[in-house]
């Protein structure tokens, strides 16, 4: 057995169970244990352990017989009369909770979880508390006064203090599925139909379970508060951010979800994907990433557009690292998900909760930060009314990124000029640049890729619609993406080098080629950390190719 497998099971005795039983029940070898996983890993033959902070595991687990990898969550389990005790515990600390002052952050809320707990418990003859733990208890002990407490052995204590925290501070019975760093998604359609998307092994359907109807309403109810909008059955659905930045959609009660209540939450990693990421698993090619450079670089309006969970905010986010240093910024969401590195960023969210005088749209938060002369606003996504401002914000001369739901640029400028956004068809050569994503399905696997860029010239009525230019294409027979643009682009040329003063329009395209080639090199030389991406592109920002920490 790997050592590292051996000191996780000494740690955390559940996992040797857990093992021991799946090798008997399974009839299967020993798990591997892995610390991270490869995207090139075997999808049809897997059989692994992974660590996700103790005292949780994953393990992955499929054959070509089973035709699929099964998910399961690792984690210490309450039998019978720990659960009993586990709920009796829980009143108490909730009963104790109510005279103690409201903590500040999440670290005061373990810090005091804990001290109730301790209070409320009594160690056995057989058991101890854990040695960083024995000082604060014993000392807990003497200040809190005589009363009936828990009897608990070591091993109850460690379980239960880990549920405590799970259920209070965590994410409940997700709670496995919400450490995966690999976890791009999760679905939920009533109590044990709980779907997760991975990074590596797409669509997978979990053994986790909410237990009971009443078990899941209760964990709805429970996070529909923590994003500020309870749901109700005269409230049924909600929509928000958790504190971790996940974004959840909650459809509560029956009478609108016959398949019992659901939920969908994406997960949003602290650290935005780089592009040089993307660039690596195929999403773009680096001459399209240096086009973006370009035209970020010159105030460009961008919108990334797609169908739902093609990756556009993830390139948003990934293509801002682009945007000049010295920028203002400004963002209107209705849900924190847009990560600008800009120093200079104003972060304005939408309210929807309270009396219609109190509440704040994404229309007044576009029309505040007009206002506010920025070089750049983001819009979360543009669905509604908000459309038409920030097609008068391009017109006034501020450069507009957005996400929009469309498959195309022909659909996105349909909607475009129909209701609810009504953007006059002549309006629309005021936005720059549509890049249009999917997730394809190719060889077997579900892909994220970036289509298309493709230019907005303008509306001619000799033709009787909007003119677009196709500068890139993607060609799913190779994978590749085609620079149909190169000498041809309307944007680089009677745009951006008009811009900059070039006598020979042409020129502008070796200024692509040089980015195109620092992002190759970063690439080739293993940097995409997104910090480590953005100070390289900060320093050229400033000295040009002598601030880069390798030649060009």
């Amino acid at each position: 057995m790997d050592p590292e497998f051996q000191k996780a099971i000494q740690r955390n005795p559940h996992l040797g169970i857990y093992v021991k039983r799946f090798m008997q029940e399974a009839g299967a070898a020993e798990p591997t244990f892995m610390v991270s996983l490869s995207k090139d890993l075997d999808r049809e033959n897997v059989n692994i352990i992974l660590p996700v902070g103790d005292p949780v595991f994953i393990h992955l687990y499929g054959t070509p017989e089973l035709g699929e990898v099964k998910y399961y969550g690792i984690e210490p389990e309450l039998n019978d009369s720990e659960k009993k005790k586990y709920h009796t515990i829980l009143d108490i600390i909730l009963e104790k909770s109510a005279s103690e002052p409201v903590p500040e952050s999440e670290a005061e809320l373990k810090e005091l979880i804990t001290k109730l707990l301790n209070s409320s418990i009594d160690i056995g003859a057989g058991g101890r508390v854990e040695e960083g733990e024995s000082n604060k208890f014993n000392i807990l002990q003497k200040l809190m006064p005589v009363q009936k407490k828990v009897p608990l052995t070591q091993e109850e204590y460690n379980k239960i203090l880990y549920h405590v925290e799970r259920d209070i501070i965590g994410s409940g019975p997700i709670e496995p599925i919400i450490r995966d760093p690999y976890l791009e998604d999760i679905s939920s359609i009533g109590v044990d139909n709980i779907f997760i998307v991975h990074k590596i092994f797409d669509t997978i359907k979990t053994d986790l379970t909410f237990g009971d109807e009443q078990g899941l309403d209760n964990w709805l109810r429970s996070m529909s508060e923590r994003i500020g909008r309870p749901v109700s059955d005269a409230r049924p659905i909600a929509d928000g951010a958790l504190p971790d930045g996940s974004r959840i959609n909650i459809i509560y009660s029956i009478d609108v979800s016959k398949r019992g209540s659901s939920f969908t939450m994406r997960k949003f990693s602290e650290v935005p994907v780089s592009i040089i990421q993307l660039i690596n698993w195929g999403a773009l090619s680096p001459e399209m990433a240096a086009y973006m450079w370009m035209c970020l670089e010159n105030g460009m309006s961008i919108f990334f557009s797609g169908e739902t969970a093609s990756g556009k905010t993830t390139m948003l986010n990934a293509c801002l690292a682009f945007v000049n240093p010295k920028a203002k910024v400004f963002s209107a969401e209705d849900t924190a998900e847009v990560q600008p590195p800009q120093p200079v960023w104003q972060q304005l969210i939408t309210r929807e909760e309270g009396p219609p005088e109190s509440r704040v749209d994404t229309f007044a938060l576009l029309k505040a930060a007009l206002r506010s002369r920025p070089n750049y606003i983001i819009v979360g996504e543009i669905r509604g009314a908000e459309g038409n401002v920030a097609f008068q914000g391009m017109q006034t001369g501020h450069p507009v990124l957005a996400t929009f739901h469309a498959s195309a640029v022909s659909k996105m400028i349909q909607r475009l000029t129909a209701d609810p956004i009504n953007v006059p068809v002549t309006f629309i050569d005021n936005l720059n640049i549509a890049m249009i994503l999917s997730a394809v399905y190719r060889k077997g696997k579900f892909l994220r890729r970036a289509l298309a860029i493709e230019e907005i010239e303008g509306y001619y009525e000799e033709i009787g619609g909007v003119a677009t230019r196709a500068v890139f294409q993607w060609e799913p027979d190779t994978d590749r993406h085609k620079f149909r643009g190169l000498n041809n682009s309307y944007i680089l040329e009677d745009k951006i080098a008009t811009k900059l003063g070039y006598e020979d329009k042409r020129m502008i395209y070796q200024d692509l080629f040089l980015r195109a080639k620092i992002l190759e090199e970063m690439r080739s030389r293993g940097i995409e950390d997104y910090y480590d991406v953005l100070e390289i592109i900060v320093n050229f920002y400033k000295h040009g190719v002598d601030g880069l920490p390798f030649m060009i």
